[in-house]
């Protein structure tokens, strides 16, 4: 009883020696760590052990916290860097992107400057199925490939066209578009409508059946879809061609007009009448339509202006009996050249006039 109360006694005090020791190699420690020279003291050999290993542990990891400061801020200076290269290059990229789009926008400021301007103009008057001539589609072919001529555009004329003279303007037509051309098509004398489309009548159609329209005649839309696929930049089309004809009586109890016209992309279309509705010829060298045209080109410069004015003109005349019909796809201003510029451009090319052996140079 005696040696374990004795017993329990020396193990209380050795726990509280070795605490005691515990909190003096702590303080120690701490004191080494605060740079305060501790060699002065009396201290044991073990205390002196634990002082060096605590320096030593103390000096390693100011060591590591140094080196982990230096990698760290050395990563860092790579990561700035880098960001201020991917910066660099996207800014470069931009200012290339820039420049470029600059330099495309002058290239087609250029190219609309001087873009290549084509007319293709058609006059039909002489029908053999007809009671008597068309006495104003080669007057109108003519004052309007004239008037066309003054705003600078190449004209091609071909008077009482046969399916095959048609046939070849529209080709020549086409070989000469270059990308960023302004192309207009006028079409003047008998069209006829058949399956929700527009049908230019050529002088030799044999028309008995509504089948044989789309075999003899040419569509409108067909050739302003072939204009616009071979580069064109605008189109511009004036149809002349409601009028009451000697073909459609065959197969229906009335005329029927022009269908509505769907007009490609960037196409402005001027009609003579309303879809559905035709026109009579009054009297007078032009048809309404072109008399009112041709005015209104000696006095405005935008085509849209042009067609627009030219309605409402036709419609003033007419007493609102014809009014034209005009469609319009346009995404830009499409504008005619000053006459005045024109006036002392190229020699003019003479018009084509069609023979029973194809188109010839007409004589002056």
């Amino acid at each position: 009883m005696i040696f374990r109360k004795t017993g329990g006694a020396m193990f209380v005090l050795i726990r509280l020696i070795d605490r005691h020791a515990r909190l003096c190699r702590k303080r120690i420690c701490r004191m080494a760590v605060l740079g305060i020279d501790v060699s002065e003291f009396n201290l044991p050999n073990t205390a002196r052990s634990e002082l060096f290993w605590c320096d030593k542990r103390y000096r390693v990891e100011s060591e590591m916290k140094v080196t982990q400061f230096y990698t760290t801020r050395h990563l860092l200076a790579g990561i700035c860097g880098l960001i201020g290269m991917v910066l660099l290059a996207i800014g470069a990229h931009a200012a290339l992107d820039l420049h470029a789009s600059d330099a495309a926008k002058a290239v087609s400021t250029e190219e609309s400057a001087s873009a290549i301007q084509l007319a293709l103009i058609i006059g039909n008057s002489h029908y053999p199925d007809a009671a008597e001539p068309l006495n104003q589609p080669i007057n109108d072919a003519s004052g309007l490939a004239d008037a066309m001529r003054r705003h600078g555009f190449d004209v091609d004329v071909v008077e009482d066209a046969t399916k095959a003279d048609m046939a070849r303007a529209v080709e020549r037509l086409k070989s000469r578009i270059k990308p960023g051309s302004v192309v207009m098509l006028f079409f003047g004398g008998y069209g006829v409508q058949s399956g929700h489309e527009s049908y230019m009548i050529p002088t030799d159609a044999v028309i008995w059946k509504e089948r044989d329209v789309r075999h003899e005649g040419m569509s409108v839309e067909t050739v302003l879809d072939a204009i616009k696929e071979r580069g064109a930049r605008a189109t511009l089309a004036v149809l002349d061609a409601s009028r009451r004809n000697p073909y459609e009586r065959r197969f229906r109890s009335y005329s029927h007009g022009l269908a509505l016209i769907n007009a490609p992309t960037n196409a402005l279309i001027i009609s003579s009448n309303t879809p559905g509705m035709v026109a009579d010829d009054m009297k007078g060298e032009h048809s309404v339509l072109v008399t009112e045209l041709l005015n209104e080109l000696n006095a405005q410069v935008s085509a849209e202006g042009v067609f627009n004015k030219t309605r409402v003109a036709v419609s003033r005349v007419s007493n609102g009996e014809q009014i034209p019909s005009v469609s319009s796809s346009l995404l830009e201003d499409v504008r005619f050249s000053s006459s005045e510029n024109s006036a002392s451009s190229a020699p003019l090319a003479p018009p084509w006039i069609s023979t029973e052996n194809g188109p010839r140079v007409a004589q002056r």
